[in-house]
């Protein structure tokens, strides 16, 4: 390594709902360090999601990531002039990341309505392994699955 590695730091939960993750998802909503706005647009998505299926939202948006979470991915790597798509296994941080990031784009993706609705929708989706996250998924592990024949080259 070059230097010093970062240091991790502690995120605080958040003051609604007292959890990491609901946390994590307002900094990941979060645009141009407009921390209330993306708190209003993710407290308003937990309250649809309530009001809509009857139950905690928070036990909804961890079925949510839980099923968003991919377990292996496909990294390029050039062995002897040719590039292969070599499964590997996805660290824990990663996960998250990735899982937060498709869930944010298949939301963002989706036009005509207020964020908080296409969120909501979205985790929905998610918790009922439906949804274009849930598909995202799907299609690395396929993509993984199917160069299953490089793993030897992982390292």
């Amino acid at each position: 390594m070059r230097g010093k590695s970062a240091i991790k730091r502690e995120l605080a939960p958040d003051s609604k709902y007292g959890s990491v993750l609901v946390s994590k998802l307002v900094n990941y909503v979060m645009k141009d360090g407009k921390k209330s706005v993306a708190e209003k647009v993710v407290y308003a998505c937990m309250d649809i999601v309530a009001t809509e299926t009857k139950q905690n939202p928070i036990d909804v948006f961890d079925e949510a990531l839980k099923n968003i979470t991919p377990t292996v991915e496909v990294k390029s790597k050039r062995v002897g002039g040719a590039n292969y798509q070599v499964p590997m296994p996805v660290r824990g941080d990663r996960r998250y990341a990735l899982a937060y990031r498709w869930l944010l784009v298949a939301a963002r993706g989706k036009k005509g309505r207020p964020m908080s609705e296409k969120l909501a929708e979205e985790l929905m989706l998610a918790a009922k392994n439906e949804g274009d996250a849930v598909k995202k998924r799907a299609d690395v592990q396929r993509m993984a699955e199917a160069n299953r024949a490089f793993a030897h080259l992982a390292r």
